[in-house]
C-alpha cells in the first residue's frame, strides 16, 4: 500500500541530499566561494535529511509490506521527526535570507578587489559578467577599488567581461575602449555594461532559495500523507490480529461443549 509513496520519499530524499551537496561543494557557485554559517548548516541539514529519508522509506516499505506494526511505529515516528527538521531548515533560510544575501555582496565584493583573470573565481565573475550583460557588483565604478586598478595613475581599465565585444591581450583580463591605453599589454573593449550584477545575483538567490524552500515543502506534504496511511495501516493490522485471537467467552463455551451428548431422536436403540 505504501510503496509508491515510499518510492516518491526515495526520489526526493536524493534530490535533496544533492541540493546539500550542491551548496556546500559546488565549485562553479559564487555561494561557496565564502559561505556563510547559516548556509553551511542548511547545506548539511539537507544533505542529512535526504540521507534519513532514503533510510525511513525502506523501513516504511518493509514495515508495510512484512505487516510489522513495530516497524511502522518507528516508520511514524521517524516521519514526525523528518517533518521538524525539515521545517527547521525551511524556516531558517527564510529567516536568515538577507544575511544570506549580504554574504553573497561580500563575496562578490572581494571577488572584485582580488580580481585578476587567473583563478577559478575570477574565471566565475567572468562567467556573470558576460552571460548576464552586466559589470561590477553596483556597476562598473565597483572596479575602481580592485586592488591591481588601486596601483595605477590612470584607472580607464575594465574586466574584458565587462564589454559587449572585447578583443582580449595575450596575458591580460584587462580591457579599455581608450586606444592609447591598448596595445600588447591590455585589450580592446567596446561597448561597456552600465548595468550592476547585484540584481541578476539576488534574482538569481531567490530563485534558488525558492526552489529548496518548495521540495522541502513538497517532502514534507508528502510525509505528512505517509503518516496517515501509515496510522491507518497501524490500526488495520491490530484489527486484523484481535480477529484472529480466540475471545474469553468463546474459548469458556468451546470447553463447556457435552461432546458425549447424542440426540435422541436420531439414536439407535437396541
Amino acid at each position: 500500500m505504501d510503496a509508491p509513496f515510499d518510492l516518491h520519499l526515495q526520489v526526493l530524499g536524493v534530490s535533496v541530499c544533492g541540493i546539500g551537496l550542491w551548496i556546500l561543494f559546488d565549485g562553479g557557485s559564487l555561494l561557496n566561494v565564502h559561505a556563510s554559517d547559516e548556509l553551511r548548516i542548511v547545506g548539511a541539514g539537507l544533505i542529512l535529511i535526504g540521507l534519513v529519508v532514503f533510510a525511513v522509506s525502506i523501513i516504511g516499505i518493509v514495515g508495510a509490506t512484512k505487516e510489522i506494526r513495530c516497524l511502522l511505529l518507528v516508520y511514524m515516528g521517524l516521519l514526525i521527526a523528518l517533518v521538524l527538521g525539515q521545517l527547521f531548515v525551511a524556516l531558517l533560510l527564510l529567516i536568515n535570507r538577507d544575511t544570506i544575501e549580504q554574504s553573497l555582496d561580500q563575496t562578490v565584493d572581494r571577488i572584485i578587489f582580488w580580481y585578476g583573470g587567473h583563478n577559478r573565481t575570477d574565471t566565475l565573475m567572468d562567467r556573470i559578467q558576460r552571460y548576464e550583460g552586466c559589470c561590477g557588483r553596483m556597476g562598473p565604478s565597483d572596479w575602481l577599488l580592485n586592488s591591481f586598478l588601486l596601483n595605477l595613475t590612470n584607472q580607464d581599465l575594465l574586466p574584458c567581461s565587462c564589454f559587449n565585444s572585447s578583443r582580449p591581450a595575450i596575458n591580460s583580463p584587462w580591457c579599455s575602449e581608450r586606444q592609447n591605453l591598448t596595445g600588447p599589454v591590455y585589450g580592446v573593449g567596446g561597448g561597456s555594461f552600465e548595468q550592476g550584477c547585484k540584481q541578476k545575483l539576488v534574482d538569481w538567490l531567490q530563485e534558488n532559495l525558492l526552489t529548496v524552500v518548495t521540495m522541502d515543502t513538497a517532502l514534507m506534504l508528502i510525509q505528512v500523507v505517509q503518516f496517515v496511511f501509515s496510522v491507518y495501516l497501524y490500526r488495520a493490522l491490530g484489527s486484523r490480529t484481535a480477529a484472529k485471537v480466540p475471545q474469553p467467552g468463546e474459548q469458556s463455551d468451546l470447553r463447556g461443549q457435552n461432546y458425549a451428548y447424542v440426540d435422541q431422536d436420531n439414536a439407535d436403540l437396541y
